[in-house]
């Protein structure tokens, strides 16, 4: 059965007033529907072709823009437009940031439907490019051709890439030339790894015939300035993995780790693989406040080290400890936050569902000298019977920092149940804490409300909510 055609309309002089959900400016249509834009600024005027239509709303992007933006700027990467990593690169920061806060406030008030104090403002990050203390590039064997090359007569033999998925296109990468989120060596890794694996003739990695043996790159750093390498090969080519290995750590002689994995399997997510360390150390160390936080190639940690320790002091202070609370730190990871809080709390338990990480939590901690913060592996929907709370204590204070879905219905409810004074609310999706927010609505009060950017050139943003037992 084929698919339903879209039929494509060309909408003239729309004049871009917000940008919002997924990075998309918004306008205006005559016909009164919403449409939602790639490529365009609010303050745009714009000729846009849309991509998608229905009754409320179109889809599209912007082909044409008659009158520029003044809140435009000249994109740094050369690739924007093309990776989709980094869709708001075009407007000023100070641009992104209104539009970030605006966002939260509206989703809080829109779908939570609840009385808000007012926003603080929202905290930037001193940094806005050269961020992220980790990245993920994928190999490919046909590498994602630009319009350019297409209509040039040229022939291009050389069709291997290191880089990004292109949106929407799982099995097409574009060859990065230089990429402005990771710090050096960062770009100079990657880009040594794709030369030698091509001087040793490793064939690249075909997602779509699931042929080749070079696959994905993961590069970590911390702010301690160690770096971290792991490649995954799609097969053994022992002879070779080792050769492209070991020229590796003859040009990047100062790499606290370099590890591979053999993945054969369907995807190429890590959580089931073995990871063999070829050189150094498996892990690498973050530091935060005296504390310091083992990174294995496996571990969750926040993307962006110093503005993550700006979002660990405001759910600190939204806490309000004085030495004498119980806290539960609900989807702990490897539990950074409860550690952080520890010394200002009398106990900490923190509750994750992934086994692994709660074996970081504990051994980070004993490596911290921290004896008041333990933690249980269980699924948050069942961990809070009685039993839980006659072994560990009732909670004074909740925090609770979900994936984007949110929190489960039932979680709500046990918080509800456990009806702690405070619950401190972390997000990383503004649109499903309104949702829980509006759940908890009957008991608690939201008092205050802190966005914070962990992710400058993206519409991505965390928020931090006080909730207080009404």
């Amino acid at each position: 059965m084929s698919r339903k055609k879209t039929t494509r309309v060309i909408l003239e002089d729309l004049e871009v007033f917000d940008a919002g959900a997924k990075g998309k400016a918004v306008a205006k249509a005559a016909d009164g529907r919403v449409v939602f834009i790639d490529n365009a600024v609010p303050g745009d005027v714009v000729t846009v072709q849309t991509t998608k239509k229905r009754k409320a709303y179109y889809e599209g992007t912007a082909i044409s823009v008659s009158k520029e933006s003044s809140k435009r700027v000249t994109p740094t990467c050369e690739h924007f437009g093309t990776c989709g990593g980094c869709k708001w690169q075009n407007m000023g920061y100070e641009h992104q940031l209104y539009f970030k806060q605006n966002e939260i406030t509206n989703n809080l008030k829109r779908l939570g439907k609840i009385e808000l104090p007012e926003t603080s403002p929202i905290v930037g990050s001193k940094k806005e490019y050269f961020y992220r203390n980790k990245m993920e590039f994928s190999f490919s064997d046909n590498k994602w051709l630009t319009l350019d090359q297409i209509k040039s007569d040229q022939i291009i033999e050389n069709k291997n890439a290191l880089g990004f998925h292109i949106p929407g296109m799982w099995d097409k990468i574009l060859d990065l030339t230089k990429c402005h989120l990771q710090e050096d060596p960062s770009n100079e890794i990657r880009d040594f790894v794709k030369s030698e694996g091509q001087k040793l003739e490793i064939p690249f990695f075909n997602n779509r015939n699931k042929t080749g043996v070079l696959r994905t790159l993961m590069i970590r750093t911390s702010s301690t300035g160690q770096v971290m390498v792991l490649i995954q090969f799609f097969k053994e080519t022992e002879t070779k993995r080792i050769q492209l290995l070991t020229a590796i750590t003859e040009r990047f002689p100062k790499l606290t780790s370099l590890l591979y994995v053999i993945n054969g399997k369907g995807n190429d997510t890590l959580y089931d693989q073995e990871v063999v360390c070829f050189h150094g150390q498996p892990h690498i160390f973050e530091e935060m406040e005296g504390l310091s936080f083992k990174i294995n190639a496996k571990s969750f940690y926040q993307t962006n080290s110093s503005q993550a320790y700006e979002l660990y002091k405001i759910t600190r202070d939204f806490a309000g400890l004085t030495g004498k609370e119980i806290v539960y730190d609900l989807y702990t990871g490897t539990g950074t936050i409860a550690q952080f809080i520890a010394g200002n709390a009398k106990k900490v338990i923190g509750v994750e569902a992934v086994p692994d990480a709660i074996i970081a939590a504990k051994e980070n901690a004993k490596n911290n000298k921290i004896t008041n913060a333990h933690f249980v592996v269980g699924d948050m929907k069942e961990v809070f019977n009685k039993k839980f709370i006659s072994t560990h204590g009732m909670a004074d204070v909740v925090i609770t920092d979900p994936p984007r879905i949110g929190m489960h219905a039932d979680v709500v409810s046990q918080l509800l149940e456990l009806s702690a004074k405070k619950i401190v609310y972390v997000s990383c999706n503004s649109a499903t804490q309104a949702r829980d927010l509006a759940l908890l609505d009957s008991k608690y009060k939201v008092t205050r409300v802190q966005p914070v950017d962990m992710f400058p050139q993206t519409h991505h943003v965390e928020n931090v909510v006080l909730l207080e037992h009404r």
